[in-house]
């Protein structure tokens, strides 16, 4: 408890069990029954309330918490309010990456070498999940890793649409049915479709390609829903790792990234779906099916273990079959509890391995650097991840083809909150610098093919007037464009002239001070996730790679620091991009 709340009261704050329309209880109370269907999503390796980049409890300013140990305290709360018989818990995906947790036990000390139980597997079979899906971050590590994990988790591992390269066949199971027996009560039976990413495809290419196809939402619904009904089940709800807003992240010669509420709209015989990947809180939303006009009701709890989307579901017993009369569905934030004590235990041990590595020294700092402006400035911090990439990609290309032509970098600024100290810099500062598990690339990609590329991360900010007052942080994640899709480049020089519209931003594109020739030849390092396709930038998935020896980006910063022992920014940083309204500098 959290100043004497109770899971109960929390939801009942909440508004459970949700709008008098949506919990509406069919004529004949003696014959219905109500069921409770408790879902996590992006869990993201978070299995203590911890930051390991600060080396701290985990905290933010809204006071949320992390961790399935968090989540575990709440589902058994629920489970003892509402009978362990009556609930249900699942899961929509993306938990085995995330954190140097995660990281750890993939590279470090990998579970397909050591034999280690992965410590996602530990906790979420002594809560005791009944499914879980499979999120697009589950095939990061590569598919032996997966099958690995998928082998340690008692709980069935759903992906319906992700099937054999050429096929239509699964690789993954997809669906399961749970029948529930709730006292004085004929038994009832809850279908689970899981459904993955089709982004998959493009973020993790190097992974699946050729071994993996990903489908449709949509059309993969339309084929398992009606076979699980066919197998008797009463209730079908689904879990999909796809947020709710129709879009993709990507072109249209893939399936649509996020497309839950679309399932709910076109696919008959749904009642419930938990939907993840956005990383947003929808405590409840109703979907009306096109063809029959049944109402779908879905929920999606915030990411990292922060809430616990609960749907109750009402059936009642209609000639000789159960049929959903009633749903609702909440959100609630784990806050309203402790860590629960075995969960914590239970996986004490790798914690403080994880702990005891984020904190080893890599290297000395000259002065202390902060990724705080990154997104309006071009800062020491993340020149040091253009240095590196540079690094690496000039040493792989020298004596090639290649070797000729000029190398350029790209980086994005993932986190504001990243620094590094004046003195020692630790392998958490690094991770807290580049957050995420990307491999290292290099393409060819012309003059012109890079003014349009930087025109396209231009839009990341707002159309500002000349004369406006400075305020930067106002300027920034235009289009809701997250910080990770501003792309800034090294190795050119370059305006960014944000007085001016979308499309015609880009001035004085320049390489040792002459301008950029639209047919000049350039090898730019990137990352995996942006050569692959993610963001939708222009070129660079169709460009010509040149250098791919699958280095983790993080672990070559670690690795290149340690070698240099001292991270001294006066002998790298360089501002080679700015802001300007009108040609003149805003800053």
């Amino acid at each position: 408890m959290l100043g004497g709340l109770t899971a109960a009261s929390a939801l009942a704050l909440a508004g459970w069990p949700g709008s008098a329309e949506a919990a509406t209880t069919a004529k004949g109370a003696g014959h219905s029954v109500t069921i409770t269907v408790m879902g996590t999503s992006d869990i993201h390796t978070h299995a203590v309330n911890w930051d390991y980049y600060q080396d701290a409890a985990y905290s933010d300013s809204a006071g949320n918490v992390v961790g399935l140990a968090r989540v575990s305290s709440l589902v058994k709360q629920i489970r003892a309010d509402r009978g362990r018989e009556r609930t249900l818990l699942f899961d929509a995906g993306d938990t085995i990456q995330g954190t140097p947790l995660g990281f750890y036990y993939a590279t470090v000390e990998p579970i397909t070498k050591t034999g280690h139980i992965h410590p996602m597997a530990l906790q979420m079979n002594a809560i005791g999940f009944d499914a879980v899906a499979l999120g697009n971050h589950e095939f990061n590590y590569g598919l032996e890793f997966l099958d690995k994990w998928i082998s340690q988790m008692k709980a069935p591992v759903l992906a319906a649409n992700a099937v054999h390269a050429g096929t239509d066949r699964p690789a993954y199971r997809p669906y399961m049915i749970k029948t529930m027996h709730v006292k004085g009560h004929p038994p009832i039976r809850v279908g689970l479709l899981g459904l993955t990413n089709p982004g998959v495809a493009i973020w993790d290419k190097a992974n699946v390609a050729g071994k993996l196809d990903f489908l449709d939402l949509v059309e993969t619904a339309k084929k398992w829903v009606p076979v699980i009904r066919a197998q008797g089940a009463d209730v079908v709800v689904v879990s999909a790792h796809a947020g709710d807003s129709g879009v993709s992240s990507y072109g249209t010669d893939i399936p649509v990234e996020n497309a839950a509420a679309m399932v709910a709209q076109q696919v008959p015989g749904i009642d419930a779906i938990l939907f993840g990947h956005a990383h947003n809180d929808v405590p409840q939303r109703f979907v009306i099916n096109d063809i029959t006009g049944e109402t779908v009701v879905m929920s999606e709890p915030k990411c990292w273990g922060e809430r616990l989307s609960v749907f109750d579901l009402t059936l009642t017993r209609d000639r000789g079959r159960w049929k959903v009369t009633g749903k609702s569905a909440t959100t609630v934030n784990t806050n309203t509890v402790k860590d629960d004590p075995e969960l914590v235990a239970l996986v004490k041990k790798q914690h403080d391995a994880v702990v005891a590595y984020v904190n080893q020294d890599v290297a000395n700092s000259t002065e202390a650097m902060s990724a705080a402006e990154s997104c309006w400035k071009d800062t020491a911090i993340l020149d040091y991840i253009h240095v590196v990439q540079i690094a690496y990609v000039k040493e792989a290309v020298a004596g090639t083809a290649y070797a000729s032509l000029p190398v350029l970098s790209i980086a994005a600024p993932f986190s504001r909150a990243a620094t590094f100290p004046a003195g020692q810099v630790t392998i958490k500062d690094i991770a807290g610098l580049y957050i995420y598990d990307n491999t290292l690339l290099a393409s060819v990609l012309t003059g012109s093919q890079i003014k349009a590329y930087l025109e396209y991360s231009a839009k990341y900010y707002q159309q500002v007037a000349a004369d406006a007052p400075v305020a930067p942080q106002s300027w920034t994640n235009a289009h809701n464009l997250p910080d990770y899709n501003y792309d800034q480049f090294s190795g050119v020089t370059y305006d960014i002239d944000i007085a001016q519209p979308e499309g015609a931003r880009i001035r004085n594109l320049a390489y040792n001070g002459t301008p950029v020739a639209d047919d000049q030849q350039f090898v730019v390092a990137v990352n995996n996730y942006r050569q692959s396709g993610g963001g939708g930038f222009p070129h660079i998935a169709g460009a010509p790679v040149v250098y791919n020896a699958q280095v983790a980006i993080r672990e070559a910063i670690v690795a290149y620091a340690s070698a240099a022992k001292t991270i001294d920014p006066s002998t790298f940083h360089e501002e080679n991009w700015r802001l300007v309204r009108n040609g003149v500098p805003v800053f």
